[in-house]
């Protein structure tokens, strides 16, 4: 290869990866690599600040299944991408952040910006690590991109010394990483329909990481051949078309009470692929620890995620799409005697999504109705967190696969960032954020990085003056004590004017149509704001009611 400083290995390496672009904020620190990405063919996205690049990455690993790269400098740089960093682990994302790190003759004297990476990332990563020579960079970056993207995905850091990326060497590059992933076996199949046979109210529980579009259709036929209910795990609505008749809901924050009651009723708890975290089980309230009342067959594609927290009656350790290909692949059985019990639970699934009117001349109920008749099928929708996105995941209907974009992990702000790595991605395909007035201000400087790459992104901000969600429980346990949850906001339609997008303000519901599809056509960035009574605290409950109860 002839002799290459450090920046140029890396970048070439991530040019034989098939990397078409990576996320960052510059940084002296790295210098190298950004000359080294400088003809690569890559495209350098440039975000306003490290959290919404990391965060970006993580939606790209998220969409493609391939790592999402980042790139942040030492010290402060680091410590904004962490939040990425974090979602990418709780949500089993393959990601890859290379920090900037202080030259070697400077380590260990809390030299400028200077943190040990290792340490601070060892909870929050896979693998943390630092790069000690630029001979030995090839096998770390080999090393880096098997990690991420084998048993149970997530993220990896790695920390680069200035002097290793300015220094050359003349080393040859390691071959782009095998995907290792363990395949279910044709036995596991026939065990999991042995279970089935002895069931009487058996409920599928999907979600987790390594699905693709024939997975999803493996599903639908799975669960088709032997009528089976299926539920989403949290912000894993899309991994079955909601119209299915076979799709019953999902499992997590805002679900539906009833579902959580069918879930803990059931005989027989299939699940392929979630961890079932806090979110999912209702704070591991629907499946008794360690030992579960239902008979409980978990599939995952990382060992260590079976049995660390409920003891499965069988435990397969595959990834989610070769186990699913295999059920699928077994005789149909349409005729089985829990027809009532998923007839039941689909009927309720439609009363359940149903809208319930809320308070307020502008009715996010029905905003996130308009918004499913108006999108197509294959359209992306984001969110980070708060008490608006119970809205959209009750009753949006997600019918196409990776349609939904949300952070597992709860994150504020993730909507943003994600819209604009998920546009970048696939220009062809409409993508809308939904956000509230909170959560877009945590990353809302990212809509000038839209702006600029000519991400044409819709966002919805639903401004109510509030942290909805923190005043809710706070309602809940202190009612009529407002503290710390109140906000003076600016005019979000004047600030995406100002970074050169369009924007304007939706006062009243019966506007919201026509704004959208204005935004929908605007081949531009846009932003609408929506002005809610911060009364409609919830899909099914008002600040009135909380305090009352």
């Amino acid at each position: 290869m002839g002799r290459r400083h450090g920046g140029q290995i890396l970048a070439d390496y991530l040019k034989s990866e098939g990397i078409p672009r990576v996320f960052c904020v510059p940084g002296e620190s790295y210098l190298a690599a950004l000359d080294g990405l400088y003809d690569s063919g890559i495209e350098v996205v440039v975000a306003r600040q490290e959290g919404g690049a990391a965060m970006m990455a993580e939606a790209h690993g998220k969409l493609t299944g391939r790592p999402g790269i980042c790139f942040v400098t030492r010290g402060p740089g680091a410590t904004n991408g962490a939040s990425g960093v974090h979602v990418a682990f709780q949500d089993s994302t393959p990601m890859i952040l290379f920090v900037g790190q202080v030259a070697r003759d400077m380590q260990d004297r809390e030299a400028f910006q200077e943190v040990d990476y290792r340490k601070m990332f060892a909870p929050l990563a896979k693998w943390a690590e630092e790069v000690t020579s630029v001979e030995r960079l090839p096998e770390y970056l080999s090393r880096a991109f098997h990690i991420a993207q084998s048993g149970r995905p997530g993220p990896v850091v790695l920390a680069l010394p200035e002097d290793v990326l300015s220094a050359e060497a003349d080393v040859a590059d390691a071959p782009p990483a095998l995907r290792v992933q363990p395949q279910a076996t044709a036995a596991d199949a026939e065990a999991v329909m042995r279970a089935l046979d002895e069931s009487e109210r058996p409920m599928v529980l999907v979600g987790g990481p390594g699905w693709s579009g024939a997975a999803r259709r493996d599903l639908a036929a799975f669960a088709a051949n032997h009528d089976l209910p299926v539920a989403a795990s949290f912000r894993c609505q899309d991994y079955l078309d909601n119209r299915d008749e076979h799709y019953v809901g999902y499992a997590g924050l805002g679900n539906d009470p009833q579902l959580a009651g069918r879930i803990r009723e059931a005989d027989l708890l299939l699940v392929i692929g979630a961890r079932v975290g806090e979110a999912t089980s209702s704070g591991y309230g629907l499946i008794e620890i360690p030992q579960p009342r239902q008979k409980l067959i978990h599939s995952h594609p990382g060992a260590s995620e079976l049995g660390r927290v409920y003891r499965p009656s069988l435990a397969v350790n595959a990834a989610s799409d070769s186990l699913l290909a295999a059920l699928a692949a077994l005789p149909a059985r349409p005729e089985r005697p829990w027809a009532s019990w998923r007839g039941e639970a689909r009927a309720r699934f439609l009363e359940w999504t149903t809208p319930v009117e809320t308070p307020g001349r502008v009715k996010l109920e029905q905003v996130i109705a308009q918004l499913a008749e108006a999108l197509p099928v294959d359209a992306i929708v984001t969110n980070g967190a708060g008490n608006y996105a119970a809205f959209l995941h009750r009753y949006y209907r997600y019918r196409g696969y990776r349609t939904q974009l949300a952070p597992t992990s709860g994150s504020m702000g993730y909507g943003l960032p994600a819209a604009v790595a998920a546009k970048l991605e696939d220009p062809e395909r409409a993508v809308v954020c939904l956000a509230g007035d909170g959560c877009f201000q945590m990353t809302g400087q990212e809509l000038a990085t839209a702006v600029q790459f000519n991400a044409a992104i819709v966002v919805i901000v639903a401004n109510n003056g509030i942290y909805g969600t923190i005043r809710m429980h706070q309602e809940r346990t202190y009612p009529g004590r407002v503290s710390g949850t109140t906000m003076v906001n600016p005019d979000f339609a004047a600030l995406a004017r100002a970074h050169g997008a369009q924007g304007e303000t939706v006062e009243d519901g019966a506007d919201f149509p026509e704004a959208l599809q204005r935004a929908l056509s605007a081949g531009r960035p846009a932003l609408i704001e929506l002005r809610t009574d911060p009364e409609a605290i919830s899909t099914n409950a008002t600040i009135t009611s909380l305090r009352g109860a």
